[in-house]
């Protein structure tokens, strides 16, 4: 009998270790950073939001809590026993607002503000530098029964468009953002995504930045394969063997007007946009103002599109206005990691972007795919570019 009690008692502390998410898989001990001290009064003097690689692992782990925020409604968890909390509380950040899909009434998204109450009973008595007040953050694609159907839309949305504004996604984030920047002030907000949910982040930052509202934007494994673009592409490499054809053939004064012509017609795409790349850092509209960060991994056929090099600095040879930019303002910082050839899911996951052993590489080409996503915000109209919030 005090065997069967012994027996009872095992179970049900094992069973208060599971509900308290103590043993789960996602519990912030036990998948979470293990090197990142939360902040304390030293912020004050030197902030850890000013160290890249602290900022990095923090933001990815409140996009980590979005989609525990999600777990925890599916399997009903309490206040008590919920996971995500976790992921936030550590660096004095607390929830605000989540993000609600109203097809399916699932998490996609939270707002994370700084939590002041909670930095001064540690005695933190101002934001660190470098802290953003107000952190929006997206996950991506959820392989659960209550979430599958609408992730996977938005997935295809992407896959067949390479846009994701027809999803009420956008539209909710979109506006979301535009509150906390008009609340605090652009310089003092974030937005951050993992997957679909940094495909959102781009698209809503670069929306806004046509509106002259420059928002911090990370990205983690950004979606970069699309029907669209592979089409894009397909048309690329005809038009460049075409115009191969035709320098083989025979000249003759008709031949080289039409060259002459083919020469303007290959190069009128960019330049409708790069030439006005030395007028943009005084027009409110450029490259420095809104630098997208993108965290890519090799391995990852999803996101490993973007470390394609632009490789149009041959092409465009002694043309003017039409390479990339030379003044010193760049479009995007890529941070490339090269670790052999790894799994998809461990390639994908958003895991990595916090693990201790991490080493990034600043790509130093210009790639080709960012250009092309943010062609849209170099050839604003000169009404909107006359407009400027820094």
């Amino acid at each position: 009998m005090e065997n069967c009690g012994a027996e009872e008692t095992a179970k049900e502390i094992t069973m208060e270790v599971v509900q308290q998410g103590e043993a789960h898989p996602y519990a912030f001990h036990v998948s979470g950073p293990r090197n990142v001290s939360s902040p304390n009064w030293r912020d004050l003097i030197s902030s850890s939001w000013k160290d890249a690689n602290y900022k990095r692992t923090v933001i990815a782990c409140f996009i980590q809590a979005v989609y525990l925020l999600e777990l925890d409604r599916q399997e009903n968890r309490t206040e008590e026993t919920a996971l995500a909390p976790k992921w936030w509380l550590p660096f004095k950040y607390k929830l605000s607002q989540t993000l609600i899909d109203e097809r399916d009434g699932s998490i996609f998204g939270a707002i994370l503000e700084w939590d002041r109450s909670a930095a001064l009973a540690d005695l933190i008595l101002m934001r660190p530098s470098g802290a953003p007040r107000a952190v929006l953050v997206l996950r991506g694609t959820l392989l659960k029964s209550p979430t599958i159907r609408r992730d996977i839309e938005d997935d295809l949305r992407f896959l067949a468009w390479e846009s994701l504004k027809g999803s009420v996604r956008f539209k909710v984030a979109l506006e979301a953002l535009k509150s906390v920047a008009d609340r605090y002030g652009s310089s003092n907000v974030c937005i951050a995504g993992h997957s679909l949910g940094a495909g959102f982040s781009l698209q809503v930052g670069k929306a806004l930045a046509k509106e002259g509202i420059y928002v911090e934007t990370h990205l983690f494994n950004p979606p970069s394969v699309s029907l669209a673009m592979s089409l894009r592409n397909f048309g690329e490499k005809a038009g460049f063997a075409w115009k191969r054809f035709k320098s083989m053939l025979p000249t003759s004064s008709e031949t080289l007007v039409v060259s002459d012509e083919g020469e303007k017609g290959f190069g009128v795409g960019l330049k409708n946009w790069v030439p006005q790349l030395s007028g943009l850092k005084n027009s409110g509209v450029g490259l420095g103002k809104w630098v997208p960060h993108l965290y890519v991994n090799n391995s990852d056929y999803i996101c490993c599109s973007y470390t394609d090099p632009d490789g149009t600095e041959g092409d465009n040879a002694g043309k003017e206005n039409a390479g990339p930019p030379t003044n010193g303002q760049v479009a995007a910082k890529l941070f490339v990691k090269s670790k052999g050839r790894q799994k998809f899911l461990e390639a994908h996951g958003l895991e990595q972007w916090w693990s201790d052993d991490l080493e990034l590489q600043l790509a130093v080409h210009n790639s080709k795919l960012i250009s092309r996503q943010l062609k849209s915000l170099y050839s604003l109209p000169a009404s909107q570019q006359t407009q400027g919030n820094p």
